[in-house]
This record gives structure tokens, C-alpha cells and sequence, in this order.
């Protein structure tokens, strides 16, 4: 599989990933075994990059992902752990409501520099690995919090931020950066910092290109290079179901939905499945390092294997411009 470079960085990753939100946010729901499987099953795909944080399944995301990963070469993949949020005893902190786990912790917000530290070394024991190969600053958005978000960002800059910056520089990590759900946090940062890549969940997609306006264009002038979660948009790319259709981890809206269907007429014009557009349409930019869906089972994990090899003709791409419903790479507003 392609493997492409983290902007400056030496850190290469596969163009297709391994999203671990879900591996985690299932819980139960997912055997043990099915677990190792999916795991197994991508890196025998060619699947190089994996990506998962504290917040998934509180831990349990981690936990999977290091106990097949952990018995392989260390230098056969690349591996992807977020700071921001401390795992804390149940009294402590907060449950997020998304995840179905059983796992017997708390979330609690840190972005201090000692906190980013500590969870690099909480994450290191839950994973059983001696390093991580990149780490991002997770949610710092409005979308995360609110009103708070100017207090947040500032309180990343100077620590959380600062700190993953200085295990850059001792070689700790080969790669940091943002996780987040918005863009403009994304361009905002690159105003103060120096970093290489940023994971971007659901913003740059077959469904919605507004960072091709602003970020994109400012993540190539600082070589700076994108990975995008949810290239799905949580589902909504596809699903065939209304009802079971959710956009932004919610309900689809009416409007959503139309939009999505719309495109899913001129994928099937073209005899292409939705979902492999939807994986290869955010590759064909150049700042564009991986996509990284994030699957629940062994099935998923096939499909996205076999949808990365899924030929899409240009013919697609420049119909759904032409239809104003995904817009060519470098085309003006």
C-alpha cells in the first residue's frame, strides 16, 4: 500500500488507516477475538497506520490495539495516540456518553504540560509499547467547548502543545498535531505553531470541501500534511437506510440525507460504490497524507480494504463538480 510522508517528519503512513474510535466506543459488543482479528486482518491488507486516544471506549481502544500490535516489529507500523484527556477514577471525572464500554474510568479534561506528559505514559502502559509515533492535542475546538474554547486553546498553547512539541525535539514522538472536528482551530494553530500533521474528522470530504478555501492552501505553504477521519461523515456516506443514516455522530438531517443520496445517483451511474469515492476522493490532494475510517467489525475492516482497490474514474469526480456537489481540488469558491 502507499505510504505517504507526515508533513517534515519522517513518519510515513499507509494512505489508507485504521481509525480506532469505534474499536474502543463498541465495548462488548465486540469479542475479544473479533478484536485481534480486525487487527490481524488490516496489517496482513497492507494497513501501516493505526490511530486511537484515551477517550475511545476510556482506554479499551488502547488496550486492543497494543495487545496485537505489541507482537509485531516495532518498525512495521505507525501508531497514533492522542493527549488532552486523563483516564481518572469513576468518581474523578465523566463518562462519555458515546462510548458503550465497561470500563471502570473517567474522562477529565488536561491540557497542561505535565498532564500531556502523563498521558503519553498512561497511554505507553495501556498500549504495552515503548513509543508512540505521533501524537495529537485531541479537541480543542468550540465543538468540544463552546463558550470555553478561547480558554482551552490558550491553555494548549502553552502547555499540552509546548510539551509535545519538546518530545519532538528529544525524539520521542517523530510527529505531532491536532485532532479535532472543526477546521479553523487547525488554521488558527498554524499561526503559533510549528507542527506537522492534523487529524481532521469529517470536515474534508466526498460530502463537504470547506477547507479547501483556507486550511488546505495554508497546510501546503507550512507543509503541513492532513489525515482525515470519518470519511464517511459518521455514516452518512454510507448508509443506504434513512433511519439508520447519522451525520456528526447525529441524526441526519433531511437536507444531509438529499444531499448524500445525490451523490450516491452518480456514484451508481458510474457503477461505483459511494464508499469507495468517499475513501479516495480527500487522496487525490496533496496535503492529503491517509484517511482513516474507523471500523467495528472484521467485515468493515474487508470492505475497506477492497474499496481502497476499487477503481474511480475522473469521469465521477468531474460529474459531482459539474453537479456542485463535491467541488474539483483547487477549484475556486
Amino acid at each position: 500500500m502507499e505510504m505517504r510522508r507526515l508533513g517534515a517528519s519522517t513518519v510515513e503512513v499507509s494512505v489508507l488507516g485504521f481509525g480506532g474510535a469505534p474499536y474502543g466506543a463498541v465495548g462488548d459488543r465486540l469479542t475479544e477475538t473479533d478484536a485481534d482479528a480486525m487487527v490481524t486482518l488490516a496489517l496482513e491488507g497492507g494497513i501501516r497506520y493505526f490511530d486511537t486516544a484515551p477517550l475511545y471506549g476510556h482506554g479499551l481502544s488502547e488496550r486492543r490495539l497494543g495487545r496485537v500490535l505489541s507482537q509485531v516489529a516495532r518498525n512495521d507500523f505507525v501508531l497514533s495516540s492522542k493527549v488532552g484527556r486523563l483516564l481518572v477514577p469513576l468518581e474523578q471525572g465523566e463518562r462519555y456518553a458515546g462510548m458503550r464500554d465497561q470500563e471502570p474510568w473517567s474522562i477529565r479534561f488536561d491540557y497542561g504540560f505535565d498532564g500531556a506528559r502523563r498521558s503519553l505514559e498512561e497511554s505507553l502502559c495501556r498500549l504495552g509499547l515503548d513509543r508512540v509515533d505521533v501524537l495529537f492535542c485531541h479537541d480543542i475546538d468550540v465543538w468540544t467547548h463552546g463558550d470555553r474554547q478561547p480558554q482551552v486553546f490558550a491553555t494548549a498553547l502553552g502547555g499540552a502543545l509546548r510539551a509535545l512539541g519538546e518530545l519532538r525535539e528529544q525524539g520521542v514522538i517523530g510527529a505531532f498535531g491536532v485532532g479535532v472536528n472543526e477546521w479553523p482551530v487547525c488554521a488558527q494553530v498554524l499561526d503559533h505553531v510549528a507542527v506537522d500533521c492534523f487529524l481532521l474528522a469529517g470536515r474534508f470530504t466526498l460530502l463537504e470541501q470547506d477547507p479547501l478555501d483556507v486550511l488546505l492552501p495554508k497546510c501546503a505553504a507550512h507543509d503541513v500534511s492532513l489525515i482525515i477521519g470519518g470519511p464517511y461523515n459518521s455514516g452518512l456516506l454510507a448508509a443506504t437506510e434513512r433511519r439508520r443514516a447519522s451525520y456528526d455522530y447525529q441524526p441526519a438531517s433531511d437536507e444531509m440525507w438529499a444531499r448524500a443520496q445525490a451523490i450516491r445517483r452518480l456514484c451508481d451511474a458510474h457503477g461505483v460504490d459511494i464508499r469507495a469515492a468517499a475513501l479516495q476522493y480527500p487522496l487525490r490532494h496533496a496535503t492529503v497524507a491517509a484517511v482513516i475510517p474507523g471500523p467495528r467489525s472484521v467485515r468493515e475492516v474487508e470492505e475497506n480494504l477492497a474499496l481502497m482497490q476499487t477503481p474511480v474514474p475522473e469521469a465521477l469526480y468531474a460529474d459531482l463538480a459539474a453537479a456542485g456537489l463535491a467541488r474539483a481540488l483547487g477549484e475556486p469558491a
